[in-house]
């Protein structure tokens, strides 16, 4: 839990900074502040995606695979989170907060710092790391990486930014506390490569919003992070029967 906690005190002290800086700070550079966070965040999301997605054969050329997977999981994930109006109840959770602390423009920073942090494949495979090895040093890099988006938020979104480090808490303590009990079953498999590259993607949509290209309600696609969990556990049981 070592690494959970120093991404949490992270984007706290990060937050705060950037609210220090936002009374400083003109609208049009928080709005550039805004836009560079952004295009880090498509940038590294990007990235991530490529990594898990090709791979360097024997001769050196570069082979796709998992795209039919990962277009299933947004698909049908992005449906399944409309259903459910994750994003409205998301968004309604932190106007209830704001209501409750009487200050507004908290639930936009909330939710946005809340799904940048979480979605992230750091997120997952490092809480993982934790829990089957005890070696925090991924999530170490995600405290940085978190804490430098976390002024920049902060500067542009307010003080909503600083109370995400709570999900994160919660979020990536159940991961690490889950994977010391059910990691050494998934150690091995592509399944967290899977997980990721749709978390990934979840992440590029945040990095596109923050810049202002799209408006797109990225909490419902949140599902499409559990289509790998549920194709492998299909798979699994095909092979059984």
């Amino acid at each position: 839990m070592t690494g959970t906690i120093v991404n949490a005190a992270a984007v706290v002290a990060g937050g705060a900074l950037g609210l220090c800086l936002r009374r400083g700070l003109p609208e049009r550079v928080q709005d550039a502040a805004m836009q560079a966070g952004g295009l880090g965040v498509a940038m590294i999301s990007l990235g991530g995606i490529f990594e898990q997605m090709l791979t360097a054969g024997p001769d050196g050329l570069l082979t796709s695979g998992g795209g039919m997977l990962l277009v299933l999981s947004l698909v049908l994930g992005g449906m399944a989170g409309e259903v459910m109006r994750i994003e409205d109840r998301v968004v309604g959770l932190g106007q209830a907060v704001e209501r409750r602390l009487g200050r507004e423009g908290f639930a936009k920073g909330f939710v946005s710092a809340s799904l940048l942090f979480c979605v992230g494949a750091m997120a997952i495979l490092g809480s993982i790391q934790d829990g089957l090895y005890g070696r925090a040093d991924v999530l170490f890099t995600k405290a940085v990486l978190d804490g430098i988006f976390s002024v920049m938020m902060a500067a542009s979104l307010g003080y909503g930014v600083i109370f995400s480090a709570v999900p994160l808490f919660l979020y990536q303590g159940a991961i690490t506390l889950g994977a010391s009990m059910l990691g050494p079953l998934l150690d091995g498999t592509p399944l967290l490569g899977q997980i990721c590259m749709a978390g990934y993607c979840v992440v590029l949509l945040i990095g596109t919003n923050m810049m202002g290209v799209t408006k797109v309600k990225t909490a419902n696609y949140l599902p499409a992070i559990f289509g790998p969990v549920v194709y492998n556990l299909i798979m699994m049981l095909k092979n059984i029967w």
